[in-house]
């Protein structure tokens, strides 16, 4: 089966979700990436170490700006140059509007918010949750090109140690697809790794009992050299800023640890972070739902423990 895999970069490097489609794709058969936009010729190389054969490139000043509709002329082209069976991306904002624009475009069929990928004999069949997350369905289309949209953090990121061929293609965009312009682009300061990216998380809940404590967390998050995420409860109420929300409505992630700080565990936020490697909880309330899947629980006041845990992994750090 042949994969056609949309990768975005940024700052000079290749964005993680669609290296973890792209690893999952090469996996299933013959995968292709396709970056667009400045440096994309300095990044593309890169793709190879996780599977593709080739990377199409293009650096038209059209794609200078995270605008979708020039992307889906682009991708719209190489689907009919290349034939492929397949057009999975990582989620993202700009992937999300890129993949709808193209199966519209294309008359194909898009499934999201997947969370794997897999083949059935010829078919591709992509695991889909529903009803909260609590159980999974497997999705399917009906005909080429299939597009598939996967939950951001999903997949991880496979090296595998190959070599792509970079090759330059030519875009002809239609009339509508360069109307838009961007006229200002701000992006929030922030140290440290994203939640997205970071292998370790330390995360907030209600249990903290005001804006204020959520230093806590920051201080332990920067011990253990990892992000600060938060639930939908302490964002809502101003506590932190949205981009920081794990959970149904935010983000999924999947740390190496997460650390879960005054969080009941509820069914939305375990939905965005079951997928991590360690979890360890600390609640005073013995009952919360968190450890009944957490892998390491503490019962007590986390403003107690989170700073002595603080002090110990300093001190840890300090010996080594």
């Amino acid at each position: 089966m042949k994969f056609l895999v949309f990768l975005e970069h940024y700052h000079g490097e290749l964005e993680k979700g669609g290296l973890g489609v792209l690893s999952k794709a090469a996996s299933l058969g013959e995968a292709a990436g396709v970056v667009l936009g400045p440096e994309a010729r300095e990044v593309a190389g890169g793709a190879g170490a996780y599977g593709a054969s080739t990377v199409y490139v293009s650096e038209d000043e059209a794609f200078a700006s995270p605008l979708p509709q020039p992307r889906v002329d682009a991708l719209a082209a190489l689907v009919g140059q290349t034939s492929p069976d397949a057009v999975p991306f990582g989620a993202s904002v700009l992937a999300s509007d890129v993949a709808a624009g193209l199966a519209a475009r294309v008359g194909a069929g898009l499934n999201w918010d997947l969370t794997d990928l897999v083949l059935e004999g010829d078919e591709l069949v992509g695991k889909r949750p529903a009803l909260g997350d609590t159980v999974l369905v497997d999705v399917g289309w009906t005909g080429a090109p299939r597009i598939a949209l996967v939950r951001a953090g999903a997949l991880d990121p496979v090296e595998s140690g190959g070599s792509a061929t970079v090759e330059d293609f030519e875009v002809g965009f239609s009339d509508f697809s360069t109307l838009a312009t961007l006229v200002e682009q701000t992006q929030e300061e922030s140290s440290g790794p994203s939640i997205e990216d970071a292998d370790v998380i330390v995360a907030g809940g209600r249990g903290l009992g005001s804006p204020e404590a959520f230093s806590l967390c920051e201080q332990l998050a920067s011990a253990l050299g990892g992000a600060v995420g938060a639930t939908r409860a302490v964002v809502d109420a101003g506590w932190y800023p949205y981009s920081t929300q794990v959970g149904q409505t935010g983000k999924t992630v999947s740390p190496r640890l997460y650390v879960a700080c005054g969080i009941s565990g509820a069914i939305q936020h375990k939905v965005g972070m079951q997928g991590s490697g360690t979890i360890v909880a600390i609640n005073k309330d013995p009952n919360a739902p968190i450890f009944d899947f957490c892998d390491l629980g503490v019962v007590g006041d986390l403003h107690q423990v989170v700073p002595k845990l603080t002090e110990l992994v300093r001190a840890r750090r300090g010996d080594h």
